[in-house]
């Protein structure tokens, strides 16, 4: 019987073979789709170009925010990046797993509990100079707005050294909102097969000296909020009642 969650392989994933298959896929297929979709417009560039290894920490309203992004980044820094996917969703039957694999570069995470295996990997890759993707909400958005994060992106950058992207995905939701997404405000509205999309990446952030990863987290989820209210114009994106007390 195949392995699969944690225990599915994914070291053929960074090989040779696989990753010529991948590259192929994604520049004659994946993101000229994503562009007739989403007339992507992406803003920061500047602040992934130079340094790696990169931990890129994201909002999340889609299974389209994947591809998105991944498009939106220069096909080098694409092709050095790991995709952290849910176990559960992605990693529980063998094809799924497979494809999950080859397409995104994708290693499992448990995102409902600390797995020690899981953050040992992730951190071994970008150690090895892998740049790595999050989504610390640990799903879609249920409703929109940012979710509170989970502090595994905090961990893996105090630990590694590494440089967290944070990074804002806008209306990414609409694109066929009814399939994709979770939140009422997209899965409500009409199906859009094209939308304007931006991927917005913030200045690197790096934990302080002195700065816990409990305070180092929350200042990457804030980096991530102020984009998201900086692009969407919305000021209370990323906050919730109790920030007002």
């Amino acid at each position: 019987m195949a392995q699969l969650g944690l225990d599915f392989p994914t070291k053929w994933g960074r090989g040779y073979v696989a990753r010529f298959v991948r590259n192929l896929y994604w520049k004659y297929y994946i993101t000229p789709l994503i562009l007739r979709m989403s007339t992507l417009s992406v803003v920061g560039l500047e602040h992934v170009e130079a340094r790696a290894p990169l931990i890129f920490v994201a909002n999340h309203n889609s299974h389209l925010d994947t591809p998105l992004l991944l498009s939106a980044l220069p096909p080098k820094v694409r092709q050095r990046t790991i995709v952290a996917a849910a176990m559960d969703n992605f990693f529980m039957t063998t094809m799924k797993a497979f494809r999950t694999v080859l397409v995104f570069n994708a290693i499992p995470i448990d995102r409902h509990r600390i797995n020690r295996r899981s953050s040992q990997l992730a951190l071994e890759l970008v150690e090895d100079h892998w740049n790595l993707l999050l989504y610390p909400e640990g799903g879609r958005s249920p409703d929109g707005n940012l979710q509170e994060f989970k502090g595994g992106a905090a961990y893996l950058a105090e630990r590694s050294k590494a440089y967290v992207i944070p990074t804002y995905i806008h209306e990414a939701g609409y694109l066929r909102g009814p399939k994709y997404a979770k939140a009422p405000q997209y899965t409500q509205s009409p199906s859009e097969r094209r939308h304007h999309v931006v991927v917005t990446f913030g200045e690197p952030l790096r934990a302080e000296p002195s700065e816990n990863i409990r305070r180092f987290g929350a200042r990457i989820e804030e980096a991530v909020a102020e984009l998201g209210r900086n692009v969407s114009g919305d000021p209370q994106y990323g906050r919730r009642p109790s920030d007002e007390y």
